[in-house]
């Protein structure tokens, strides 16, 4: 219904544009840096915390989302529109998984903001796409590859470290 539009730099107001004529609702939200993204209503619930929140107090104020950053609510807003124009055009599959795995071609910093900005908005389908992004990383990694991928110190003692391997053992035996 709507196509997201940045403003020239220094604005504090982000605002979508009509595609067509057909009326729609907007709902305004509120980032953590306090900016404000208008947005369709049907797009801004398809996460359940903003339609639970829009629900319990209207659209007259804007829904305010103090853990999510502006950078990060951009690019949920545009997971969020794709999905509702894929949705509604009904693309095939295939179409949504190409862009999907283009969506997530993030540095880490945005990727694991996005696993918690979907998991505060309660979106599903996105914490789903960001945690598999993931796991797909992890997948056949041993721990100190996976330690390097995702820069993790290693704060076991080599006694603890024994001590956790032999507790899993049986996570090796498949």
């Amino acid at each position: 219904c709507h196509a997201f539009a940045l403003p020239p730099t220094g604005f504090k107001q982000h605002t979508t544009t009509m595609a067509d004529d057909s009326e729609c609702t907007a709902v305004k939200l509120k980032s953590k840096q306090e900016e404000i993204f208008e947005v369709d209503k049907e797009v801004a619930c398809r996460s359940i915390t903003v339609r639970n929140m829009v629900e319990d107090t209207g659209l007259d104020a804007p829904v305010p989302l103090p853990m999510v950053d502006s950078k990060i609510l951009i690019k949920v807003i545009e997971y969020c529109k794709y999905h509702h124009r894929a949705e509604a055009e009904a693309l095939p599959e295939d179409d949504k998984n190409v862009w999907d795995k283009d969506f997530v071609k993030v540095d880490d910093e945005t990727l694991f903001n996005l696993i918690l900005a979907a998991n505060y908005l309660d979106i599903k389908a996105l914490l789903d796409l960001t945690c598999k992004t993931v796991a797909d990383e992890i997948k056949g990694k041993t721990p100190e590859e996976i330690r390097i991928r995702f820069n993790i110190k290693n704060d076991f003692t080599p006694e603890e470290e024994e001590e956790v391997k032999r507790e899993n053992a049986w996570c090796e035996e498949r």
